[in-house]
């Protein structure tokens, strides 16, 4: 007879313990230890069950690399690898209100006569039908079920048997075989466990909402992130339109690809030209205003850097930055201050990465260091030109990776002129643009204010 009994669970980090403790030594989170009830069932008998399935020769798997399902939108397509691999099992975490439910709707009605089964743990089906009302799209064939037992859920999918399944959100499923809460550590894996079966053994792609902590992690055991194949991590700034789509981790395709999209009125659309969301070329040169080539993962887009240089009024110089390293930002201005013979140490300088952007790309150290002169020197830079190069600590202008196509990025989009390392090799001519060159952090002076 199976046999009950209470261990007590970090609910940050799943590790059990037989007591409670108030400090996890696994995560170090304090109070995150709740009691748990578990059921051991006896051992099976040696040779009670068959074997069902045996083992096969690689050589003898057949396998079709076309054979994926296209979610309807072509961002979400082209970080997947192509489309939805048939069976596979898609974690998708942001912050709350960060567009989740709205962009797994816009996939639910994005292809119309695709059999869909939409389970909303947080919403009544009145409130997704006014959220999908707003949205583009429409899908005869989508399924929406308020439920929150696992069970019930793959009772439903047997009778409808869905080409796709979504689950919004797993922390909200509950299985009757456990005694824990929803939410709990033991449920979350569980369920998801339950949906990775269903999904091997059905070819039905399956699409997970997560929860965050407060410290941006997935909420849930580690495990959740292990058994999943596909981890998406939508970033964003609820003050700014843009999102950003990241793969975290895809055992079907690469994690270097984003998708950008911009929310609206009627929910997200895709933006296929970001460069052209991020700058502005339609007003007049501004000192300290400097634009910056720079790539997240494979893509190339532009980017606007704004920087303000003004005396110190309360005596200690402020340094202040959003979107970019602050630190990076210190090494920078003593960099120009020791090799370029700026007095910036008695000056506050803020700097602003603009459209809400969080950049980590070390090629646009030319542009900060140039924009950052441009505005010391209330001198503007030509809006016609780029910048693409990362500065050392002994003022040498460094080369970046994929400098190609940051070229091509600023050609396509109307640069006259590309600041580069004089370090890059072989660096092919592009029509209309020109390169400069430069190898010390004194050349860029000369360049462009002599």
């Amino acid at each position: 007879m199976a046999k009950n009994k209470s261990v007590y669970v970090c609910q940050n980090c799943g590790a059990e313990s037989p007591k409670w403790i108030g400090h996890c030594p696994s995560c170090h989170e304090w109070n995150s230890y709740r009691e748990e009830i578990v059921t051991a069932a006896p051992p099976a008998a040696p040779g009670r069950d068959a074997v069902r399935r045996k083992p096969e020769l690689l050589s003898g798997i057949e396998a079709n690399e076309n054979d994926r399902i296209t979610s309807g939108i072509g961002e979400v397509d082209r970080i997947l690898g192509g489309g939805m691999v048939k069976g596979s099992l898609i974690l998708m975490g942001g912050e709350p209100g960060i567009g989740k439910s709205t962009l797994a709707l816009q996939i639910a009605l994005a292809t119309p006569g695709r059999t869909v089964l939409y389970v909303s743990g947080e919403e009544s089906e009145g409130q997704v039908k006014l959220r999908a009302k707003r949205l583009d799209g429409k899908n005869d064939r989508c399924f929406i079920y308020n439920e929150t037992e696992p069970e019930s859920v793959l009772t439903q999918t047997g009778a409808i048997k869905p080409e796709l399944l979504i689950i919004d959100s797993i922390q909200t499923l509950s299985s009757s075989m456990l005694e824990s809460s929803a939410g709990s550590v033991t449920q979350v894996r569980e369920c998801a466990a339950m949906m990775l079966r269903y999904a091997k053994e059905s070819g039905v792609p399956v699409i997970l909402i997560g929860h965050i902590t407060k410290d941006g992690t997935l909420a849930g055991p580690k495990v959740l992130e292990h058994i999943v194949d596909v981890v998406l991590q939508f970033e964003g700034d609820g003050n700014y339109v843009f999102r950003i789509l990241r793969p975290v981790k895809n055992r079907f395709g690469s994690t270097a690809e984003i998708g950008i999209f911009e929310m609206g009125s009627k929910g997200l659309r895709e933006v296929t030209d970001p460069s052209e969301l991020f700058i502005r070329r339609d007003r007049d040169p501004a000192s300290g205003v400097t634009i910056a080539a720079t790539v997240d993962g494979v893509r190339p887009f532009m980017i606007e850097t704004q920087s303000l240089v003004s005396s110190a009024v309360y005596g200690t110089p402020q340094r202040s930055s959003t979107g970019f390293d602050t630190r990076r930002l210190n090494m920078l201005l003593a960099v120009l201050e020791k090799r370029a013979g700026f007095r910036l140490g008695v000056k506050d300088v803020f700097l602003n990465i603009a459209g809400g952007l969080k950049v980590s790309d070390p090629a646009i150290d030319l542009a900060v260091a140039a924009a950052v002169l441009s505005s010391n020197l209330d001198a503007p830079v030509d809006h016609h030109t780029a910048f693409a190069a990362e500065v050392g600590l002994s003022g040498e202008v460094r080369p970046v990776a994929r400098i190609e196509q940051r070229i091509m990025e600023a050609a396509r989009m109307g640069f006259t002129e590309m600041v580069i390392s004089g370090f890059h090799r072989d660096v092919k001519d592009v029509p209309g643009l020109k390169i400069s060159k430069v190898y010390k952090i004194e050349g860029l002076v000369r360049l462009l204010f002599s």
